[in-house]
């Protein structure tokens, strides 16, 4: 397992919102340690039978929390991101549409910090076996040995579930999310994987647009473990916007095409269709 483990104490900010609360009751069912939750001006209540504090500080210092999940609306999100960098290791960012130059503010000082930001517009982080910080459904999830790193939330959905349809099972699922600016991305995701022991073999999702995939494809080379790739929307006209706001080619970069060529010089294998991810899976295990 990566990122999220069994001593993950985690913290949902904007826990009294729709979002929110219908997430946190999804991600205690799937016994994620939810200690405490973050509203101002809502503190003393409860949701789901989880607290609900003013700030971040009062929330880590009554449950000694490392991690938050954030379902903060788009306009306020930079200040509940911050605010969650100043005390925890892990922030998970789902809130999707915020403005880029928040997203950039707040990524450079997660580096600085050393704090580990996954998003934004994120479907978030799972592992079977301890639950999950997001919105990724836990039944399409089967326990077992391949990590999934994606930039896609519904493709990593059909992706687990092809999985575990074919009896293949998942160390941990993370999503990277869809925004041009982003927190740890694929490089990252990688090499963690690549030292976890619970991990054999790991299936990165890509899309059109940006250079994430030409990035990590340098990383590929020189991991220990194999990766199947898939890259969606290699049907995309330049110019053509798909889906995400990072989803967009430009002047020919960022092509399903370069894209493939750069994973298969790297040594991984490449899926033409999600169907055939499993069936690689199974040669090279």
């Amino acid at each position: 397992m990566i990122l999220l483990d069994e001593n993950t104490r985690a913290i949902v900010q904007g826990i009294t919102g729709r979002q929110g609360s219908f997430h946190t009751k999804k991600m205690l069912e799937a016994g994620t340690k939810i200690v405490g939750g973050v509203t101002p001006g809502k503190g003393g209540k409860e949701v789901h039978g989880v607290k609900v504090y003013n700030t971040v500080r009062e929330a880590v210092k009554e449950t000694d929390a490392n991690a938050s999940v954030i379902f903060v609306p788009a306009p306020f999100a930079k200040d509940a991101v911050f605010e969650a960098m100043e005390y925890l290791d892990l922030v998970v960012v789902i809130t999707e549409g915020i403005p880029i130059h928040d997203s950039m503010e707040f990524i450079n000082y997660a580096e600085e910090l050393g704090v580990n930001i996954i998003g934004p517009n994120t479907p978030g982080i799972a592992s079977p076996k301890v639950g999950k910080l997001g919105i990724i459904p836990m039944e399409v999830l089967k326990e077992g040995n391949i990590g999934i790193v994606s930039r896609s939330g519904t493709l990593t959905y059909e992706i687990a579930n092809q999985l575990k349809n074919n009896n293949l099972g998942v160390s941990t699922c993370v999503g990277i999310g869809g925004d041009p600016i982003i927190g740890l991305g694929f490089k990252e995701i990688l090499k963690m994987f690549n030292e976890d022991e619970d991990t054999k073999a790991i299936v990165m999702v890509g899309e059109i647009g940006g250079s994430l995939e030409e990035e990590a494809a340098k990383i590929i080379k020189n991991l220990k473990k194999p990766v199947v790739g898939f890259i969606a929307g290699k049907s995309a006209p330049e110019g053509k916007r798909m889906g995400h706001a990072g989803a967009i080619i430009e002047r020919g970069k960022g092509t399903a095409e370069s894209k493939i060529k750069a994973l298969k010089e790297a040594g991984a294998h490449v899926a033409e269709n999600i169907t055939d991810i499993p069936k690689i899976l199974m040669e090279i295990l």
